[in-house]
């Protein structure tokens, strides 16, 4: 099936790379006009390349970058917020400033995006009849879960779940639908450096950390991120117009 996004204008966060750089390129290649973003300007390269209409350097820790990048762009269809980071470690090894740079680019960052865009979003659903979509990417550690060493990393991913049901709720009937996907683990440049900086940490080898990440999912493999932005293309439209405020598993079985 193609053309399932035809039509409508999508903004992306972190674009530069896994998940976000998938889902990016998914919805252009369903039709949408995307625009999207990353902190890194060299990340962004090749998009345009991948039918992305426009790219933005956006900074989703700054409110003010957030809310002139609304400015510029315009109403648009399709929020997709997958800006995020992993911070490795029980409560004994999270400081404050560690719980707070977590929350900031794992939930505020959607705040951030979700507060600027909104009125342009109400604006399109109104305008288009048709319901416009916000999807957020969560996690499966979390609420859905408890994973070891990963507290505040859990926490924030629980509040985006939280996060996705309020906005959900809030404009149920205004045109907006809100959802959140919880992956499982998932092979990205993130995941690359994580992996490689337990291996030092535990002396051992890339290899022998990445098969302990393996042995976790219950398939035996780590998930693609093409996995998670086939999810998304369907939660942006209009074939999921009757869902909101929902929670979305592809974590390969993680989560039983």
């Amino acid at each position: 099936m193609t053309g399932r996004l035809k039509g409508k204008i999508a903004f992306c966060t972190a674009s530069g790379a896994g998940i976000g750089r998938a889902t990016a390129i998914a919805f252009a290649r369903e039709g949408a006009k995307v625009i999207a973003s990353d902190i890194d300007l060299k990340a962004l390269a090749g998009l345009r390349d991948e039918g992305i209409a426009e790219t933005h350097i956006i900074d989703v820790r700054n409110t003010k970058s957030v809310e002139d990048a609304a400015k510029r762009i315009g109403d648009i269809d399709i929020l997709f917020n997958a800006a995020g980071f992993v911070h490795a470690g029980s409560v004994l090894e999270c400081s404050e400033a560690d719980w707070d740079f977590s929350f900031d680019i794992n939930v505020k960052s959607m705040h951030r995006t979700i507060r600027a865009f909104m009125p342009g979003m109400l604006a399109r659903a109104a305008s288009n009849k048709t319901s416009s979509a916000i999807v957020n990417i969560a996690s499966g550690a979390g609420s859905v879960r408890g994973i070891p060493n990963r507290y505040v990393y859990g926490a924030t991913k629980a509040a985006v779940i939280g996060l996705s049901k309020a906005v959900a709720a809030d404009f149920i009937r205004k045109g907006v639908r809100c959802n959140a996907i919880c992956p499982g683990t998932v092979q990205s440049p993130s995941l690359d450096a994580r992996i490689s900086a337990q291996a030092k940490a535990l002396h051992k080898t890339d290899d022998e950390v990445r098969q302990m990440f393996i042995d976790r999912q219950p398939m035996g493999r780590l998930g693609t991120a093409e996995e998670i932005a086939a999810m998304a293309v369907y939660l942006a439209s209009d074939e999921s117009a009757f869902t909101t405020g929902q929670t979305f598993l592809v974590d390969g079985g993680f989560a039983l």
